[in-house]
């Protein structure tokens, strides 16, 4: 455990890399249109229509060693995703996006809502409520996932996925001599921290910062940075801190991609759980606590339309504590049908670090995605 000193020195320590992020951020802040959304508007004025809906089906083996047991094992259909929405460009300089969520299974409500000013094209600034630009994996939108799920470690760490606030974004697009675009991006947002549509009513706020470089043609490398400050019954609120570090990278060579993510926490005073896409709600809990995780995933898209996956994750809910590292191993093969369907088949073999048996929780899912726009 950290004593006081401890806390001061780490405090003070992510402050001064949190101004650091957000001064080279600004530095390399040069030209191009940034959407913050899971879709760009486009050009031209008018309203575009864009939505997916995600029917999927799972099969959850909980049976005694994972057998399936009819009486244990349960299996049913739902939506995972069911959104509509619109977005569009305004005379002048500005753009809007909003997307209501209609599944039942995750909630009906807003999911996104936010207009941009891009007059100047250094900067483009949202205001409303969007994702947090936090974690590759979480930015990605929805239906371009490569596997059904996002990993655990994003789920838990990254979240609360949306939130409300303000975005500064902006890019490089080319650089003589390198021929690559999007050299050089950047996001920085203060959000209410949270989660979507709940307003700071204690004015703890949080900070998100994104870095992204592709420094050739074939490489992208990301961080991402968050503080903030976490409620707390017991703890005085000013002690409640909340910081987030992640570091990806991603390798595309003509139709083989293979990316990876590091993330890790350290809350004081409090901590939350859920709150990710995973569709559990966020909950705050009492105490102090050390986390991070990491995933890996291949893939490879054949001439017939097949995508097969690979994805292995891990994930330690205390670094202090044994035996509590949770990993998935996800097989699965992603089929399209044409540019706006697809059906996603996975197989997650989940393990425990634990000193007894194995936890029977595999499981199989299958989704099948339409585009609406």
């Amino acid at each position: 455990m950290l004593n006081i000193t401890d806390k001061i020195i780490k405090y003070k320590l992510m402050k001064s890399i949190k101004y650091l992020v957000l001064v080279v951020a600004i530095l390399f802040a040069i030209p191009m249109v940034f959407s913050q959304g899971c879709e760009d508007p486009g050009e031209g004025d008018g309203i575009n229509i864009f939505g997916y809906i995600q029917p999927q089906y799972e099969y959850a083996m909980l049976g005694e060693n994972g057998a399936f047991t009819k009486d244990v094992d349960e299996s049913g259909f739902y939506f995972k995703r069911a959104r509509l929405g619109v977005l569009g460009n305004i005379p002048y300089d500005f753009s809007y996006y909003f997307m209501m969520e209609f599944s039942p299974e995750r909630g009906m409500g807003i999911n996104d809502a936010f207009v941009t000013y891009n007059r100047y094209s250094f900067a483009n600034l949202s205001a409303g409520l969007f994702k947090a630009p936090f974690s590759a994996e979480q930015i990605q939108g929805c239906h371009k996932l490569y596997t059904i799920n996002r990993s655990k470690v994003v789920n838990e760490l990254a979240g609360p996925i949306r939130d409300t606030g303000l975005m500064l974004s902006g890019a490089i697009d080319s650089l003589a001599g390198f021929g690559n675009k999007n050299l050089i991006s950047y996001k920085l947002a203060l959000l209410n921290g949270e989660g979507r549509n709940v307003l700071d009513a204690d004015n703890r706020k949080a900070f998100v910062a994104r870095l992204a470089i592709n420094p050739i043609k074939y490489l992208s490398i990301g961080g991402s940075y968050k503080f903030g400050k976490t409620p707390g019954e017991t703890s005085d609120l000013d002690d409640n801190t909340s910081s987030r570090l992640g570091f990806d990278a991603t390798v595309k060579y003509k139709e083989f991609i293979v990316t990876g993510e590091y993330i890790t926490g350290s809350d004081v005073g409090s901590y939350t759980t859920g709150g990710g896409c995973s569709g559990e709600p966020l909950e705050t809990h009492e105490g102090s606590l050390d986390r991070n995780g990491y995933y890996v995933t291949a893939l490879y898209k054949t001439p017939w339309n097949l995508e097969p996956v690979f994805k292995y994750e891990t994930y330690d809910s205390n670094i202090d504590m044994d035996g509590d590292i949770q990993s998935t191993m996800t097989f699965g093969i992603n089929y399209f049908f044409n540019e706006w369907t697809r059906l996603q088949i996975n197989y997650n073999y989940n393990f425990e670090e634990t000193f007894s048996a194995e936890i029977p929780n595999d499981g199989i899912m299958i989704q099948l995605q339409a585009i609406i726009k």
